[in-house]
C-alpha cells in the first residue's frame, strides 16, 4: 500500500516514491491498481475518502460535463439516497457472481484441456476473475499480472478491483453528497 502524507500547506508526499505527487498522480496510481492511504502529516488522521472524492471533483471539472448537470443536480436533491439505490442495483448483478465464478472455473480449465491456454496463464486468469477458487487451483499454475491485465482489457471483462473502485467512487460520492446537504 502506498502512503501519501498530507501537508499543512495540502502538498501530497508519496512516501513510497519519496516525492511531492498531485491528486492526478494519485488517481494514476489508483488505475494502475495500486492501494493508497493518505494521513495528515500532524494527525495521522485517514484521509483518504476525502482525497479521492477531491479527485472525483476535480476530473469533473477538468473533463467539463463527465456527468450531466441534471444528474449532478438530481443526486444533491436526492441526497445519499440515489446513490444508495445505485449501490444496491450493482450489488445485485455482484451476488451472481458465485454463478459467474463456476462458469469461468470450467471454461479456462477446459481452454488449458484444450492446450489453448497454458495452466500458469490459468492460474493467474482464475486468481483475477474467480472468487476463491484460486486457493484450490494447483501451484504450478501460473502467469504474468501483465498477460491477465492485456487478456482482460481486450475482452473488456472488469476485474473485481473495477467494481471495488466503483463502489468506492459511490461511497465517497454519496459521502461528499451527504456533505453538500448537511451544510446550510
Amino acid at each position: 500500500m502506498v502512503i501519501i502524507k498530507r501537508y499543512p500547506n495540502r502538498k501530497l508526499y508519496d512516501t513510497e516514491a519519496k516525492q511531492y505527487i498531485t491528486l492526478d498522480g494519485i488517481a494514476q496510481l489508483i488505475r494502475d491498481g495500486q492501494e493508497v492511504q493518505i494521513q495528515d502529516h500532524a494527525t495521522g488522521e485517514d484521509l483518504t475518502t476525502v482525497t479521492l472524492t477531491q479527485i472525483i471533483f476535480e476530473q469533473e471539472k477538468k473533463q467539463s460535463g463527465f456527468l450531466p448537470r441534471s444528474v449532478l443536480t438530481g443526486l444533491v436533491q436526492a441526497g445519499g439516497d440515489t446513490l444508495g439505490v445505485l449501490r444496491r442495483t450493482l450489488a445485485s448483478p455482484l451476488e451472481m457472481l458465485g454463478h459467474v465464478d463456476e462458469e469461468i472455473e470450467n471454461r479456462i480449465l477446459n481452454l488449458v484441456r484444450h492446450g489453448e491456454i497454458a495452466e500458469d496463464e490459468a492460474h493467474h486468469l482464475l486468481t483475477r476473475l474467480v472468487s476463491n477458487k484460486a486457493k484450490v487451483l494447483p501451484k504450478s499454475l501460473a502467469a504474468s499480472e501483465e498477460a491477465i491485465t492485456r487478456l482482460l482489457q481486450k475482452h473488456g471483462i472488469p476485474t473485481r478491483e473495477d467494481w471495488r473502485q466503483l463502489n468506492e467512487q459511490l461511497d465517497n460520492l454519496s459521502t461528499a453528497l451527504e456533505d453538500l446537504n448537511a451544510s446550510p
